[in-house]
């Protein structure tokens, strides 16, 4: 284990049964450090696999470490709010436009990842959300076909495929996947089949 991972574990550990030491590492995502920054966002998601229900107050403080400058901070922040929204799905809606901007981001594939993941996980939400996010998670699975994080692209969609999505954007997202379950090869040929059995299957 990195000592980066080892202090980000043990800061985790302590806002788990802390309430100081959480709202402590939510306000160092503001902070001047870098490194300080990359090592609360990756407690704060670690805390969010524990126990999210925690990280709802701070929802807040999550959104604004999307804007931060490097890499890490903003994928964790959305994995963090991935795992809040099946608690706070409306106050996870503010961060939709931040999540949109680091789905675009060219220079790094895990900050998309984690918005496709963020995208999907809202989307699946309820018919209004599907609707509100099908566009995007559209656009992500034609521009980043060949990305090597497309694999896990597409299992978060196969769980957005058959979740309470509105009947057009089950078929829009049918319709998408036709080409490469047809025309694709390997591993995305498979996994486009399975997308289109499991949102036929919930229609």
């Amino acid at each position: 284990m990195s000592e980066f991972s080892s202090d980000s574990n043990q800061l985790a550990a302590k806002a788990l049964s802390n309430e100081d030491a959480l709202i402590e590492l939510v306000e160092s995502l503001e902070g001047a450090s870098r490194r300080s920054r990359q090592a609360s966002a990756s407690a704060l998601a670690i805390v969010a696999r524990e126990n999210p229900e925690l990280l709802v107050p701070h929802i807040g403080g999550l959104m604004d470490g999307l804007n931060r400058p490097e890499a890490q901070t903003r994928w964790e922040c959305i994995d963090a709010l991935t795992l809040l929204v099946p608690f706070a799905s409306e106050a996870c809606a503010a961060a939709l436009d931040d999540v949109e901007s680091a789905l675009f981001d060219e220079s790094n594939g895990p900050v998309r990842l984690s918005s496709v993941r963020f995208l999907c996980k809202f989307g699946a939400t309820g018919p209004d959300a599907s609707g509100r996010v099908w566009p995007l998670i559209d656009e992500a699975i034609q521009c980043y076909h060949g990305d090597l994080e497309f694999s896990e692209m597409l299992g978060a969609v196969s769980e957005f495929a058959v979740g309470p999505i509105s009947a057009e954007v089950r078929q829009a997202l049918i319709d998408r996947m036709s080409f490469d379950a047809t025309n694709g090869k390997g591993l995305a040929k498979k996994k486009a089949v399975q997308i289109i059995e499991s949102a036929q299957a919930a229609q």
